[in-house]
């Protein structure tokens, strides 16, 4: 009986040792477009990234925000989102945010907004002090349509302190036959009271201002070069303050306007990068975030 019960123990730690020794790998996901992880994506290049997972802290600076208004957490597209009600983050002056966007800029986020037919709804600005419109301001123009439209007008605006002067880009949700004649291209857009991916970028090379939501580029082209003469250059005012949520005249309670106000919606993963995102690039972070990686 000694030796049976030996022999039993023993084959049943050759067994343990057997399974142990043979447990799988952990499972290596494949690149999506050259990247493991969306941090990987123009990584040399970014100069400012909140995660929005449960704290407004920008994780490069460590900046926290000097102001917040009607902000609250909830499940996002990567963790936590930051859910507003009229309510925005602002910042004090963060130094990646200034003059080395002159050359060019990418603004990245996943946002959650539905139409309400009076005012636009504000993603992210880079103020110029005592002005409503920023130095770059990101946003859905969701006065323009009623609130029953689930087609939303994704809009980038930037603003000069040079010759170039203010600048827009945007999608147009539908367009008469003469219009389409002349080049446009309608992009309806329907991602109303829907997680979708944002980008807005500046290129001062090409003066090409261009929109994409969910790695597909929907600004409409007549309205993405935005000087013919290609010789005037973007320059930022300063000093700048990054606002999520609102502009600066609504942040700092001077406005009398009553479009002005703050964001009703949910907001995720803003990054910003200081030169344009190529498309290839801007589809791989979409697919990446949206894979949770």
């Amino acid at each position: 009986m000694k030796t049976i019960k030996f022999f039993s123990i023993f084959v049943i730690a050759a067994m343990t040792v057997t399974f142990v020794g043979c447990k799988p790998a952990e499972e290596v996901l494949p690149p999506i477009g050259g990247y493991n992880t969306a941090d990987e994506v123009g990584k040399a290049d970014l100069v400012a990234y909140w995660p929005l997972n449960g704290t407004g802290n920008e994780s490069l600076s460590a900046a926290a925000p000097a102001t917040t208004k009607n902000v609250t957490w909830t499940t996002g597209v990567k963790g936590q989102a930051a859910s507003f009600n009229v309510g925005f983050l602002a910042y004090n002056a963060i130094a990646n945010l200034g003059t080395n966007l002159q050359s060019g800029f990418t603004i990245s986020t996943w946002i959650k907004v539905a139409n309400n037919g009076s005012n636009p709804l504000v993603f992210f600005s880079l103020s110029r002090p005592n002005e409503w419109a920023g130095n770059i301001n990101f946003m859905a123009e969701t006065g323009w349509m009623p609130a029953t439209s689930d087609s939303i007008t994704v809009k980038g605006l930037l603003v000069s302190s040079t010759d170039l002067g203010w600048q827009d880009t945007r999608n147009t949700v539908k367009s008469n036959a003469a219009d389409i004649a002349a080049g446009h291209v309608p992009y309806p857009n329907k991602i109303g009271g829907k997680w979708a991916h944002a980008v807005y970028t500046w290129d001062n090379a090409t003066k090409l201002a261009k929109i994409y939501v969910n790695g597909v580029k929907i600004s409409n082209p007549v309205w993405e070069n935005r000087d013919a003469t290609g010789l005037k250059t973007f320059g930022v005012t300063t000093p700048t303050r990054p606002i999520l949520g609102a502009l600066e005249t609504f942040a700092t309670g001077v406005t009398t306007d009553t479009w002005n106000t703050g964001l009703v919606g949910q907001m995720d993963e803003v990054r910003v990068w200081k030169r344009a995102l190529i498309l290839s690039d801007i589809g791989a972070l979409y697919e990446l975030e949206k894979a949770g990686r």
